[in-house]
């Protein structure tokens, strides 16, 4: 570019202030324009509960109506979680993606819409069409073989003490039908609750965690035993849910997540991958965490709503972006939480700070600083195990970067879930989903 004569020497002559000084004066004023537009286009955002409230209200209960049991005891620890206010980020996420699909095109065939007692279905009208005649309360089988209690206890005069799977309630407090979100997808949305609810009261148990939400948790208040139980009858109560939602490609999905959570936990048993006493830091370590990562946390996230996209009758491009959205914004989530264990105290964070090291996890911003202090290798063999290990690494990683590459890693994830969803027509649930990644890296516990 070439400069007009002026008569004030121009800034790039100074000599105080090089041109690679001046490229760097420039870029970070870009940045600032940028995060300035940024900030501006982020405050616009729509709430992204406020879109499906409707929905929401009726969470809980319709959880409630899930989980009941005709035994007192596994009725009352099945329901235990469910009596505190949790972040109910899966079930927001599935109903934001079913309405964000609504506007998208739909499948022109009919693979995923395929059921074996009913036929096949084409695209979201008659996925409708045919949710309205079947509903997802009604069993497939007779209610004499679904019940909970022997049959032949009714044939020597005695009740029935169980609660039959067929009492399944339908949803509560519905007036005019949502033409954006499908009776399946509300079932959906509740059933993804259904399973990391499961996964908490196993998690608990594995990880001896004496609070959940700020009460006590579940295997504290009622023993190992009885926190298995209940967290095995979830997921049974899920799977049934799941199973009447009658596509095939969703039950896969949803049953691959069960498996993958138990995966993911396996991992995370070994830490690394080497399982050595006195490992090395090497390339597959960050490869390792986020695999597991994704097994623990992003599956159920990113196939939920791939899921949601298949109930809606979708085109597969929607119903692969969709599901690239979730498994971003899902390792994005994981991300910013091993972060704040590290950043945030007790009081913020509504559970233990420090926890992981506790439980002898290395995470991201552990991982990041080891590639730079080989020292951080024996803690990371002996789990942190010995005294002093837990204070020397946290010296070691906050007078590191860890932390910071970290929030970039978050941050990039979070662009790619943005980024999948990009074709999108504009509405205001895309914008939610949008929100949703900014809240994630945004969040404070």
């Amino acid at each position: 570019m070439t400069n007009k004569p002026s008569s004030r020497a121009p800034y790039h002559t100074t000599p105080s202030l090089s041109s690679s000084a001046l490229g760097a004066a420039v870029a970070v004023a870009q940045n600032m324009v940028h995060n300035a537009v940024k900030d501006k286009v982020i405050k616009q955002l729509p709430e992204p509960l406020q879109l499906v409230a409707k929905e929401m209200k009726f969470l809980t209960g319709n959880l409630r109506n899930l989980l009941g049991s005709g035994h007192p005891s596994l009725d009352r620890i099945a329901k235990y979680y469910t009596k505190s206010e949790g972040k109910h980020m899966r079930p927001l996420i599935v109903l934001l993606m079913s309405r964000a699909t609504f506007a998208c095109p739909k499948s022109s065939n009919s693979d995923n819409i395929t059921t074996a007692a009913h036929g096949r279905d084409r695209g979201g009208m008659m996925a409708r069409e045919r949710e309205k005649e079947l509903g997802v309360d009604q069993p497939m089988s007779m209610p004499s073989i679904l019940n909970d209690v022997n049959p032949n206890l009714l044939n020597v005069g005695q009740s029935p003490t169980g609660s039959p799977l067929t009492s399944f309630a339908p949803f509560p407090g519905e007036g005019k039908e949502d033409r954006e979100i499908l009776p399946s997808q509300r079932r959906l949305a509740e059933i993804t609750e259904l399973i990391h609810t499961a996964s908490l009261l196993h998690d608990d148990v594995i990880d001896h965690a004496s609070a959940r939400r700020g009460s006590p948790s579940a295997n504290s208040e009622f023993g190992n035993k009885m926190a298995v139980l209940a967290g095995d009858f979830l997921l049974g109560r899920a799977s049934v849910a799941l199973a009447r939602l009658r596509n095939a490609e969703v039950i896969e999905l949803l049953a691959t997540v069960i498996a993958n959570l138990v995966e993911g936990e396996f991992m995370q048993l070994k830490n690394t991958a080497m399982g050595e006493e006195n490992p090395g830091w090497n390339k597959e370590v960050l490869p390792y965490y986020l695999q597991k990562t994704y097994l623990k946390t992003a599956s159920l996230i990113s196939k939920s709503c791939r899921a949601s996209a298949l109930l809606g009758g979708a085109d597969q491009g929607t119903v692969d972006a969709a599901y690239l959205y979730g498994k971003n914004l899902g390792l994005a989530f994981q991300l910013v939480d091993d972060m704040l264990d590290w950043t945030r105290s007790e009081k913020e964070l509504g559970k233990p700070a420090g926890a992981d090291l506790e439980l002898g996890l290395a995470t991201a911003p552990l991982l990041f600083a080891w590639e730079s202090n080989s020292d951080l290798g024996t803690l990371v063999g002996r789990r942190f195990s010995e005294p002093g290990d837990i204070s020397t690494a946290q010296t070691i990683v906050r007078q590191s970067d860890g932390i910071e590459r970290t929030r970039q890693l978050a941050e990039d994830y979070a662009n790619q879930a943005v980024m999948a969803i990009s074709d999108f027509p504009d509405t205001e649930a895309k914008s939610a989903l949008i929100s949703m990644a900014e809240k994630t890296i945004k969040r404070k516990k």
